[in-house]
């Protein structure tokens, strides 16, 4: 990590995501558009950096391919908050990152009744790039994400196309509720993952994901099995 430029605490003291933040995946993960920010968390210790490996473990192989890949937006916050105003949410980031919101299938849907944390918590299944400062994005509503996994484009979107901007995110997020400073915010995946295609593209051996988003940076990991 990049000792002179933003950075979070490793580990983070919480990683905070949303879930369905675009229609589009909503729809192909056969779900309505929420009314209100579907929120679930992921485990500190699953973040892993930029170059990094994505680790199957062996606990996921035991109910077939299930391992997906969910390239999103990171919002950083930079000091402890509560009850922050929509207006002055942005306030609040200390910066952007690009991470993968890796998700054991099976194990979100079926193996952890009903709750989505174990699914989305194995070690390596966050990576996230080396953010950067709140002064290189004028408005997080307006950036380009793209996902390759082995060359082959993915998701693209624009993070215009959030139900729930990320400063809607962020005063929500905090009413009644302190934001640590140093809390990773993902906000959503845009459609194209790989358990909605038809027929699913789940992540094995020696693949190779690649998330892009404009202005943040591009996030790079292979993917191995673990022995």
């Amino acid at each position: 990590m990049n000792s002179t430029g933003p950075h979070f605490m490793s580990p983070s003291p919480a990683i905070i995501c949303i879930g369905r933040n675009y229609a589009a995946h909503a729809a192909e993960m056969q779900g309505q558009v929420p009314e209100r920010p579907t929120v679930f968390m992921k485990n500190p210790a699953a973040i892993c950096a930029d170059g990094e490996d994505i680790v199957i473990p062996s606990i996921c192989r035991t109910n077939g391919p299930q391992v997906d890949f969910e390239g999103e937006l990171v919002a950083v916050i930079g000091r402890d908050c509560r009850d922050v105003s929509e207006q002055d949410a942005l306030k609040a980031v200390s910066g952007w990152a690009v991470a993968n919101d890796v998700s054991a299938r099976w194990w979100q849907k079926n193996g952890s009744g009903g709750q989505w944390i174990r699914g989305k918590s194995f070690d390596t299944f966050c990576p996230v790039s080396t953010p950067v400062g709140p002064e290189a994005i004028s408005d997080p509503q307006s950036l380009m994400l793209r996902t390759w996994v082995n060359g082959e484009l993915m998701q693209e979107a624009s993070t215009a196309d959030m139900i729930f901007p990320v400063a809607t995110l962020i005063a929500e997020l905090s009413r009644g509720m302190t934001l640590l400073q140093g809390t990773l915010l993902l906000t959503g995946t845009p459609s194209g993952v790989g358990a909605a295609r038809t027929p699913p593209v789940y992540l094995a051996d020696q693949d190779e994901v690649i998330v892009e988003i404009e202005g943040v940076g591009r996030l790079r990991n292979r993917v191995i099995e673990d022995a």
